[in-house]
């Protein structure tokens, strides 16, 4: 790709990504024309339809929460730490509402690799003796996807709790 089409394209799914953000994921095509910098005819020539770009959005989305996930790795003391610090960084304001919005829409295979390396954290931490062994990587993405793809339905307060019933370290938990 000529860096003239890498730079159009790196605009339009930056500004798909702040219209999907404020609108959800009807936004109008035109508008994120219009915030990226480019005609109409740019954007369908790099996207034909809505479901092209929503789809490159989310994968976008998903590599940038892996690169995520790896720098929360490599900044916490351990594994249940980077688990901990990862779903609160996931699911404040802003990202919340581009996963509501791309829920489902980024490839099994993307999606697999993320959950893959949350099922390594959720191993280690469980071998650490950090995170409680009777809960598992799909509980986890399941408590993941209520607050950053469905907002709303639990106040936000709640996952903090949440997530301190899961550390067995935690002090009050039953097995301390």
């Amino acid at each position: 790709m000529r860096a003239d089409a890498r730079r159009n394209r790196d605009k339009i799914l930056e500004a798909a990504r702040d219209a999907v953000a404020e609108r959800g994921a009807d936004a109008p095509m035109e508008l994120i024309a219009r915030r990226a910098g480019v005609g109409v005819g740019t954007l369908y020539r790099r996207f034909p339809d809505r479901g092209v770009l929503l789809a490159a959005l989310a994968e976008q989305y998903v590599h940038e929460l892996m690169d995520d996930l790896d720098r929360t790795v490599a900044a916490e003391p351990d594994a249940w730490s980077a688990i901990r610090a990862f779903v609160l960084y996931s699911v404040e304001k802003g990202r919340g509402a581009i996963a509501a919005a791309l829920a489902g829409t980024s490839t099994p295979e993307a999606r697999q690799s993320l959950v893959q390396r949350v099922d390594e954290l959720v191993r280690q931490a469980q071998a650490d003796g950090a995170m409680r062994s009777d809960v598992g990587t799909d509980d986890l993405m399941e408590l993941l996807s209520v607050f950053a793809c469905h907002p709303g339905i639990i106040p936000e307060r709640f996952l903090p709790l949440m997530l301190d019933g899961l550390d067995r370290r935690h002090p009050g938990h039953p097995s301390r």
